[in-house]
């Protein structure tokens, strides 16, 4: 630096505080101030906007994609343009070598000139730098599908440039109400981007835990008739399954009962879970866990688990509040409806087999109306006939249908307890009421 460059700066300087302000109390005002405002735009957006809520975290989730926040989006879209064994070169060289720059700066950069017009290169770096993070930020987050955005980020970030680059020394009446015009513009739109990103984002299904062993234990209770009653059997009580071997050949093998008091007894809440969780290929049970391939999380092997404790095992304390019975009993002369006595019976002895991807004739009974119209053979009950082909298969008969014969319900052989099949009888013969207000209207 030559002695010229150093009496302009000095002159400069010296120009400069004439009009300056002291650091207290001035200056510290301000930016407490400005501080001030800041916390409280934080605590409004926290208030008001909060965090967007995500399920439980479930470690068995293979379909899981994680996301990073917003502000390392621009890294995450970034990694793209570095697959396989070059996500490293991506991920920790090209950042670091940039870092690096930045903390040695001072060490290599010996330019005095400080304002913008006069450090044409760095400016220009850095401009290229901040809106390379903003472009991969969008199109991590909207994939850039409004090119209009794109083309007035890329022209407010032009005005941006122009209005820092101009030189002091041509002022330009226009300049300032430019720059703040842009940089308003720039934050709106980006407000704008990040609330289209918010809104184009697929919804996130909430996930329920349950807290208390009531809760898990009515959780527990559907779980199980949905995914074991077909082999165990609605009370636990075992039976036979027909396992297909590797060459073809079926083999049938004993279920044994799992709410007997040996099974409750010897085995400990741990030991039940890893079964589920694991399954008993040799024994023709596959794995319900969805970290061994199957489609159940651990809370839910945890309901099934907590049903099976407090429902077979005499020494536990059930709780008050606690479902023991999915089944409410029918008083003499009682109307049943659909929603109180129909429905909790077809979970316990129906639904494991007739849902989506069971070999049951197309008859999936998971609401009212599908019992009522679903099926090759529909319909499988009519309302006042006796002879319906439901009512007739779950008391022990066969019955012809349009894929050939029609055995008897449930295939294990166990016919579903005389209560049940009184249930159904007597809501045939009612009319087939869905709700208990439907039924308490024909009572009268």
């Amino acid at each position: 630096m030559n002695d010229e460059m150093k009496k302009k700066i000095n002159d400069k300087y010296e120009a400069s505080i004439q009009n300056a302000e002291r650091f207290w109390p001035d200056s510290i005002y301000k930016d407490l101030l400005v501080a001030f405002g800041l916390f409280i735009l934080l605590i409004g957006l926290a208030t008001f906007l909060g965090v967007h809520p995500e399920p439980k975290v479930d470690p068995t989730d293979a379909t899981y994609v994680p996301r990073p926040e917003w502000y390392f989006l621009f890294l995450f879209e970034f990694l793209k343009y570095f697959p396989g064994q070059l996500e490293w070169v991506g991920a920790a060289v090209i950042p670091g070598i940039l870092v690096g720059l930045l903390i040695f700066l001072p060490l290599y950069d010996k330019n005095p000139l400080r304002h913008n017009s006069k450090r044409k290169v760095a400016l220009g770096i850095m401009s290229a730098i901040v809106s390379a993070i903003v472009i991969l930020t969008l199109m991590a987050s909207t994939i850039m599908t409004n090119m209009i955005a794109f083309i007035l980020f890329l022209l407010l970030a032009g005005v941006l440039f122009f209005s820092l680059y101009k030189n002091p020394e041509k002022e330009i009446a226009w300049k300032k109400p430019a720059l703040w015009v842009a940089s308003f513009a720039f934050l709106a739109l980006t407000g704008v981007t990040y609330q289209q990103t918010l809104a184009m984002a697929e919804p996130t299904e909430e996930v329920h835990v349950a807290s208390s062993v009531p809760e898990k234990m009515s959780l527990g209770q559907d779980l199980y008739s949905i995914e074991c009653v077909e082999c165990h059997g609605p009370d636990g009580e075992g039976g036979e399954i027909t396992v297909t071997a590797a060459d073809g050949t079926e083999e049938k093998l004993p279920v044994k009962s799992i709410s007997s008091n040996d099974e409750m007894y010897t085995r400990s809440d741990e030991s039940f879970y890893e079964i589920i969780s694991y399954g008993q290929p040799s024994l023709g049970m596959p794995p319900f866990g969805g970290a061994h391939g199957g489609e159940l999380s651990p809370s839910e092997l945890e309901y099934i688990v907590t049903f099976m404790r407090y429902t077979w095992d005499d020494r536990a304390d059930v709780p008050e509040g606690a479902v023991t019975s999915a089944v409410p009993v029918l008083a003499e002369g009682e109307v049943p409806s659909y929603e109180v006595h129909v429905e909790p019976v077809v979970k316990r002895q129906c639904l494991s087999c007739h849902r989506e991807g069971k070999e049951n004739n197309n008859y999936l009974m998971e609401d009212y109306a599908g019992i009522l119209n679903n099926g090759d053979n529909a319909p499988n009950v009519v309302a006042g006939d006796m002879d319906s082909i439901l009512l007739q298969t779950i008391q022990g008969h066969e019955v012809e249908g349009v894929n050939g014969t029609i055995h008897v319900m449930p295939p294990n052989g166990k016919p579903i307890k005389d209560a049940y099949i009184d249930i159904f009888i007597r809501w045939v013969e009612a009319g087939m009421p869905e709700t208990a207000e439907d039924a308490s209207a024909l009572a009268e």
